[in-house]
């Protein structure tokens, strides 16, 4: 799959989001290793604190599907202003993906920025820091 396409699955999901509260559409499209595309969209909660980000919903539909080896991770907000992804998104996907996750951002008619989570999240909380 192309950047584009990655894209273009992430901006297509963003139409499920429930989002009554910011109107702030997030869509995050997560790619395997082999290639396997998980998507994820924003749902809001009155308590903003139980609300669901892309990036955690694409993640946790991964993980239920058995898969944890993850390449790339397209993220896209309907007003296509380069959104990355939050501090606690990217802890959560410090905890399944590696420091060279490509993370993709739309900043709209084909533009994109391109990190990877080890540059957005360095210095990264680990297993290790726990014992």
């Amino acid at each position: 799959m192309t950047a584009e396409e990655l894209v273009a699955a992430a901006r297509e999901i963003q139409s499920q989001a429930h989002v009554p509260y910011s109107e702030y559409r997030v869509g995050a499209a997560l790619e395997t290793a082999d290639g396997e595309v998980f998507v994820g969209c924003n749902l809001e909660n009155a308590n903003y604190s139980n609300s669901l980000h892309a990036e955690e919903v694409a993640i946790a539909e991964a993980v239920k599907n058995g898969r944890r080896e993850f390449s790339r991770i397209a993220v896209s907000s309907d007003r296509r202003d380069g959104v990355t992804p939050c501090g606690m998104c990217r802890q959560t996907l410090a905890e399944f993906c590696d420091d060279d996750l490509i993370v993709i951002c739309d900043k709209g008619e084909g533009d994109v920025s391109e990190y990877t989570l080890g540059e957005l999240l360095p210095n990264t909380i680990t297993e290790d820091m726990l014992d």
